[in-house]
């Protein structure tokens, strides 16, 4: 169990997104998200922010977690539910799948969307909480990106509250 938060929110992508994926609209980069069946080893969905279980069906699409395209807006691949999930509810709890993995990487962001220079770090998953929390005590940041440690891959906002 992880214990909850002080000051922090972890925010899973609007459900609003998650549903158009759901119903088949075209990604990121304008393609329809591919159906697969998930083999269990580690595909979190970033809506409930919960592992997909082996054999229950997922989508693979490109996500842009920005407002709007620009040079720091990347792009990259995400894995959903294929059929509705719950989004994860308790914002101030760090979601347990980000526990299964050894490390994940922390990157601070600007109220313009852009990277603070210098706030990017990969940490040990059970510190990330405390890291989130300390890169939110710059004033030049305004939120963080949660994202694989191994493959660089957008997980989840941490925000303040």
């Amino acid at each position: 169990m992880t214990d909850h938060t002080h000051g922090i929110r972890y925010t899973a992508i609007p459900t609003a997104d998650a549903r158009f994926y759901q119903a088949g609209h075209a990604d990121a980069n304008g393609q329809k998200p591919e159906f697969q069946h998930s083999d269990g080893g580690g595909n979190p969905c970033r809506h409930c922010l919960q592992d997909i279980a082996q054999g229950d069906g997922m989508l693979v699409l490109a996500y842009r977690p920005f407002s709007s395209p620009q040079p720091y807006a990347e792009i990259g691949p995400i894995f959903l539910h294929a059929d509705e999930c719950e989004r994860h509810a308790d914002e101030h709890q760090m979601p347990t799948m980000f526990l299964k993995r050894d490390q994940m990487m922390v990157r601070g962001y600007g109220q313009n969307d852009r990277i603070k220079d210098g706030s990017g770090a990969v940490v040990p998953s059970n510190t990330v909480t405390e890291a989130c929390q300390t890169l939110l005590e710059d004033p030049e940041i305004s939120y963080v990106h949660v994202r694989s440690a191994s493959n660089n891959c957008y997980q989840a906002r941490v925000e303040r509250g």
